[in-house]
């Protein structure tokens, strides 16, 4: 009976990693496909493993003159888990899409330049942890 549980422990140690992976492709697929023409992915994602109340954070610089997309994604797309808010350096909120119904993205410019903070949580409501992608990406057709 030692042996039997001993094995069972050493293949879940050995295949946790891959179905962690796994779950993380599926996330990264479900919030690339936020990035369809006109708009490109500019960045890799920003991966987070959250539980209950914890917040990921991960800070960027945006320019005038570009329309951007922040986009978060987790397993289950139709699910909406994921709540992410952008602030000034001051910790003043711009935007966050928990007043969207959790949208997986939002579309913004700003004036001048501006370096944003960018938090990603769980909505506790749907889900206790997770899996939470970031990424952001400019609209293709005001480059020059």
């Amino acid at each position: 009976m030692k042996k039997i549980l001993a094995t069972i422990f050493v293949l879940a140690g050995l295949l946790m990693p891959n179905m962690v992976n796994g779950q993380a492709d599926v996330i990264e697929s479900n919030c690339k496909a936020c990035f369809q023409k006109p708009f490109l992915a500019t960045n890799r994602p920003y991966r987070a493993l959250i539980t209950g109340d914890e917040v990921a954070e991960f800070r960027t610089t945006l320019f005038s003159g570009t329309t951007y997309r922040i986009a978060a994604g987790n397993v289950e797309s139709d699910k909406k888990y994921v709540i992410f808010s952008v602030y000034d350096t001051d910790r003043n909120l711009l935007f966050t899409n928990s007043e969207y119904d959790n949208a997986p993205y939002w579309d913004f410019s700003v004036d001048g330049y501006m370096d944003c903070i960018v938090e990603a949580r769980l909505d506790e409501s749907k889900a206790q942890s997770g899996f939470v992608i970031l990424m952001t990406g400019i609209k293709l057709n005001e480059l020059n």
